[in-house]
Order: C-alpha cells, then structure tokens, then sequence
C-alpha cells in the first residue's frame, strides 16, 4: 500500500510498510541535547554512561539509545517530545524496565517516567478510582489502597519496583489477576484502566476513554487531532469488522496484538483501553485513572500436589470452580533448580508430596470466610478419583515464604550451577485453562525434540505459562534452531486457541510471529492503527507493528564478543570468566525496589539506574564490550 491508497486520517505516514526511522546524525544528536537541556526543568543525559545502562531491559535485546531524559513535570514531557518531532527522533517510555520482550530498549530517546513522575495522584473510594502517573511503582498503589480496604488487582511478581506506566504499555497481568477476574472487572490491565491522559508524536494532548456514538459524531464534527483520530478508527474497525469480531481468542490470557475489539460500539468504543498493551508504539502516556477492587484481606492458602505440572493443569477447571483469588502452578524442576542455587531452599520443603503443585488462595473480608472456602476445596480435592496431596497453611509466615517460591521462579531459573544458561524469548503464552494440561504435555514434547529444558510455572489457573529455556543463543545453529523452535511453538500454542503472550507482551520477541495468530488481515490493521496514532512511525519503532526479527539486536549472540580481562578476583562461579560475570544480571530490576532491604541502598537514595545493581552491571557489560560507545576501563562512567 502506497501514501496515496491510504485514507486521509493516515496523514503523514510515508508508507504503511516503512521499517524504521532513519539513523540519527550525531550532529542531530549535540543539537537535540541541547535544546532538551534548555528546554525542560527534568534531567537530560546523552553521555555514555546513561546510554549504556538503558540499552536493554529483562530481555534478550540490545539497543543503544541516542540519550535519555527524565522528565520533572508533564510539561517536560511535552517538551521532550516536540524537541524529538523537531529533530525527527524516535522515543520510548520506560518504566521500570523489567520488560522481557524488549519493549523498553530503542535507538532514540528513552523516557524514563519512574524517578520522578511517580505519584499516586488521588484515590477517590466511593467509585474506587485512582489516578496515578506513569512511573508510580504499583505495591505504592496497593499500600494507598490499602486504606481504604483496596487493591489493584493484577499484580506481576515484579509489584514492588515495576510501573503502571510498563503495565499499562504490556497490558499486564499477574498473581491476583484471577481476584480481578473473579471479583472485579476483569483480569488484564486493560480492564482496570477508566480514562487516560495521553500525548501523540505530533503533539496532541487527548482525553481518552469509552466514548458513545453521539460522542464519536461530535468529536469527528468538531475537527481536530480527536476528530481525526476517531474517524481513522471507525474507519478502520469498519473495514476490519468481520475480522475483530472473530479474530481475537476469547480467553482470560490474551495479551498479544493490539486490542482493536474494544472499538466495537458494544465494548463503548474505548480508546483508552485500545490503547492499553500497544508498548508505547502509539502514544505516551502523562496519567492514568484505574479501577480499584475489594482487597478481600483475609487470606488462606492450600498447595496441592500433583503427579506432574500437567496433571496440575488439568486440574485449574475444578480450581476455578471455586473462584479463588490467585491460582499460581510451579513444577519440581523449579523447585530443584532453587535448591541448587541456594534460594529459600528450606522454603521448598514446605510443599507436600508431589511433582506438579497448585498455590490456590482463598480471599474474604472475614478469615472464617476465607478458611471455609479453602475447607470445601480441600474436601472437593479428597473426593477426586484420584485425588492430590493437600496442606491448608495456617500460618501468615508460611504462606509468605511460599509466595516468595513462586515469585522467585524468574531468578531461580536463570544461571542454574551445572547447567546451561537459560533465556527468555517464549516465557508466557497462553491457552484456555480447560486445556492447560494437554498443552504442557504437548510443550513438553517440543521441548524435548529441541533438546532444550525448562522448569514451568506461572498463572495456571489463567493458563499462562512461565519458563525460561536454554536456548543455544551463542552459536549461529543455535540462533537457527531458536528461530525454528519459535516458529513451532507459536503454531502449536495457537492450535489450542491460545496467545503468544499471555501476560508479557509481544516487543521484539513475538511480534514477529502475530500474523501466525491472527493472519494477514489483523496484522495489516494493527499497523493501520499504529498509523492513525502515530503517522510519522516514531514512537517505539520495530515493536509491535513492522517489528524487527526475535533474532535481530540480540545482547549477547554470535556475533557478540566481550573482551578478555585479567582481574585479580577469580569469579569461580563464573567460569572464572569476568565477562560472564558482569552478564549475569538478567534486569529483573529487584535492585530497584526502594521499601525494602539493602540490596542496594545507593539507588534508595539517588533513585538513579546507574546506581542499581542492575545498571551497574549494564554499564560493566558495555565496558567489556568495547563496541560503539566509549566506556573503557578509564572512563568516568
């Protein structure tokens, strides 16, 4: 499709098919930083050294950024941005950056929202509403909730450092999203965000939300960046409208893919949470007003044991039966792997006997509640034909140390002693719950045809599925057989009805396989509604929509040598390698949780990624690496 077949809500865009921004000059760069520094009250930073520790997340990607800026108010924010029109730059929000696909890493101008525009703005009780800004860390949210008897319910394993912002850009999930199915709106991000306030490229400062057609016709009578942004959409949905209504699988879990089924006039024509999961490729988000749900504080815990992790997932029916507030699975290989690597491992023995195990909570306002829900699960589990091993945890401090075995599960499997390096790259799909077991069994066979290994956890009762798995990526075979394994995994997911992504989005390392989701058509409108917002492509480019390849801007790959060292500590763990060491860091981010613990206190104190465990050890990655910025061993940075 050319500039000239495309409707007139499409203005400006060059070509639907154009690949990315042009580099940018340095030139440019000097001239941009400038203007930043003279412009807004917040921080600017082009030096090497900030460059280096945001140049990748929690994925497996690399992209050094022209600079970074962290805006003080929302009118730096709009000054930066028009500062990037200006220059003709690309820019990414950024959270927290514990993104696993690659969504918080680009080539222009990273955002980073979290040291500063990080309030809870108001909370208003009586419609148990929130309005928060991008960076506000969600546990912040929780505790003011928390006041007034509530929560919000999706709650990734990261809550204590991860943003709203990042939720609201990956459309996230978590723990207690089964609490928000059952009990609340619904159980993705998307169901718990009421308005947005937002900013486009081009400079547009919109309200958005459900709007009704009377609503639509005023806005497109008036004009307008709203009025054409409207008509783009309706015109869009129009042409698609057989393909929306039919395209999107209808399970708790679907993450992947823009979510163009809520511009149908019976979703209320939400711009807002359209705009939910699109990973800052469309707009930028300046606040949020969320839905709050019922705390149900009163808590008690049943595991149960279970044969094997399928055997668990065919199970998760009957669970929800019983609509608890969170249904988390964990397999014994994970339970293995914590015990090798020395975490909580007396915590592990607190499990009954089994090798596939469910966590199921049970909710109320009132602990007899609670307990009596977990009393009829126990004796529904009794009457099975065969029936697991059950233990109701009584005790507030045995059930926290079980949630931290769960929550562990990320940093339990990467860097296993005696065992291959583990990665991302296919960590969260998702199938309907009913056919979670039959999905494991047949995952597990992928696996095993590979020859990979994986430990699975993750939010079962969803049917969504963690794991990190050892993929080969320092060989180009091993890149090969990745890229192949992916190809088969998307294919095997889907023919079950399931998402790519049920929880951590689709970046860089699943968008590429959407079209074997959703086929051509849907593709095609993702990027048409990638247009409408963003005409110029500039906002998060090659995520989403025109993505770059999983295998492309790999952070450690092939082609990827770090320069040898001699130190005069002997790193044993490492290989006695301090290249290896200094990548060990897998920007889980826990560095950055500034309530608790003194993991990193710098950080606590100067709220600054360079000062975190995590950005240290970036900045180490990039000085061994000797490649494209100047971070050697002399350098200040």
């Amino acid at each position: 499709m050319t500039t000239t077949d495309l409707p007139r809500h499409y203005r400006g865009l060059r070509t639907v098919d154009e690949v990315e921004p042009a580099p940018v000059l340095p030139e440019t760069a000097r001239a941009l930083a400038a203007d930043l520094s003279a412009r807004i009250e917040g921080e600017v930073r082009f030096d090497d050294g900030s460059r280096a520790a945001y140049s990748t997340d929690s994925s497996n990607y690399r992209q050094l950024p022209l600079g970074v800026v962290l805006p003080k108010t929302v009118d730096d924010v709009v000054a930066t941005v028009a500062a990037c029109r200006e220059h003709r730059v690309p820019l990414t929000s950024r959270g927290g950056g514990t993104s696993l696909a690659g969504q918080a890493c680009n080539v222009g101008v990273v955002i980073d929202f979290s040291k500063y525009l990080d309030r809870v703005e108001s909370i208003d009780p009586e419609a148990r509403t929130a309005w928060v800004q991008p960076g506000c860390t969600l546990d912040w949210l929780r505790d003011a909730a928390a006041e007034h008897g509530l929560t919000y319910g999706p709650d990734p394993s990261t809550h204590n450092r991860n943003t709203l912002g990042g939720m609201i850009g990956n459309n996230s999930c978590g723990t207690h999203s089964v609490m928000a199915e059952f009990y609340g709106p619904g159980p993705l991000t998307m169901h718990q965000v009421l308005e947005l306030d937002v900013l486009t490229y081009g400079g547009a400062r919109l309200s958005v939300g459900p709007m009704t057609r009377a609503e639509q016709d005023a806005a497109v009578e008036a004009g307008g960046e709203l009025g054409r942004v409207v008509a783009g959409l309706r015109d869009l949905r129009d042409r698609h409208l057989a393909a929306i209504r039919t395209g999107f699988p209808q399970i708790p879990r679907r993450v992947s893919g823009y979510n163009l089924p809520r511009l149908l006039d019976e979703n209320g024509f939400d711009l807002a949470q359209a705009l939910v999961g699109t990973e800052g490729t469309c707009v930028v988000v300046l606040r949020a007003k969320v839905r709050l749900v019922d705390a149900r504080p009163q808590r008690t815990l049943v595991v149960a044991g279970f044969p094997d992790a399928p055997t668990a997932g065919d199970h998760v029916p009957m669970v929800r039966e019983h609509r608890p507030v969170a249904c988390e699975g964990i397999d014994d290989l994970l339970v293995e792997f914590m015990k090798k690597k020395g975490l909580h491992p007396g915590d592990a023995d607190l499990l009954p006997d089994g090798k596939g195990f469910l966590l199921v909570e049970f909710g109320a306002d009132d602990k007899a509640d609670a307990d009596a829900q977990a009393d009829r699960f126990v004796q529904a589990c009794a009457a099975l034909d065969d029936p697991p091993s059950t233990k109701v945890v009584t005790d507030e401090w045995e059930a926290a140390k079980l949630w931290q075995v769960r929550e562990s599960g990320l940093g339990a499997t990467s860097r296993v002693p005696g065992m291959p390096d583990t990665h991302p790259g296919w960590e969260d799909a998702a199938v309907p719950p009913e056919r979670l077991g039959d999905y494991l069994r047949d995952f597990r066979a992928l696996l095993d045809e590979f020859d990979y290994d994986a430990a699975l956890y993750g939010h079962f009762g969803q049917g969504c599925v963690h794991c990190r798995i050892d993929f080969r990526l320092g060989t180009a075979h091993g890149v090969t057989q990745w890229r192949e394994f992916l190809d088969r995994a998307a294919r095997l997911v889907t023919s079950y009805g399931g998402s790519l992504s049920g929880e951590h989005g689709d970046g860089q390392a699943r968008a590429a396989l959407l079209e074997t989701m959703y086929g051509p058509e849907l593709v095609g409108a993702f990027g048409e509604f990638k247009a409408v917002w963003d005409p110029d492509g500039m906002m998060n480019p090659g995520k989403v929509v025109r993505p770059h390849d999983p295998t492309d801007d790999l952070r450690e790959g092939p082609g990827i040598r770090l320069t040898p060292v001699r130190t005069h500590f002997a790193f044993p763990d490492d290989d006695h390698d301090f290249g290896r060491a200094v990548s060990r860091c897998v920007g889980v981010g826990q560095c950055r949780n500034v309530d608790t613990g003194t993991m990193c206190p710098s950080y606590m104190v100067t709220r600054e990624e360079a000062h975190s465990t995590r950005g240290r050890a970036h900045l180490l990655f990039e000085m061994v690496k000797a490649e494209d910025i100047d971070t050697g061993w002399k350098s200040e940075e």
